[in-house]
């Protein structure tokens, strides 16, 4: 079973910044389109990022401007460096890799807290 590996979730005051990794051992890395995403205590999961093999980035609404979704083909790692966090980006980040010839192909972090205080 394939687990990807979520870090670098802390605690953080708002206007702060934190950079998430997610570390993919075990998959073709380049065959895999990469995303973020987030669950807010009482809310559903939303997609915030992705990044496409080749390196097209998508964002939410609520992140642009703030967020960066990167990947490291070379360490089968995915970023995302949040800026100017929020109150409202408080949530469990997860990492995603979904295979883009094959979307049944498609594999969970375990999650990293983020909570931004006001």
């Amino acid at each position: 079973q394939v687990q990807l590996v979520e870090s670098g979730g802390d605690f953080v005051q708002a206007g702060g910044s934190l950079r998430l990794s997610c570390a993919a051992p075990g998959i073709s890395f380049m065959r895999n389109t990469m995303n973020w995403y987030r669950q807010a205590p009482g809310k559903q999961r939303e997609r915030v990022a992705t990044i496409s093999s080749g390196g097209t980035t998508v964002y939410a609404d609520s992140v642009k401007g703030r967020f960066t979704i990167s990947r490291d083909n070379s360490k089968n790692t995915v970023y995302l460096q949040m800026n100017s966090l929020k109150p409202e980006d408080t949530g469990d980040y997860y990492c995603n890799a979904v295979d883009r010839f094959n979307s049944r192909y498609n594999y969970w972090g375990q999650g990293t807290q983020v909570t931004v205080s006001s």
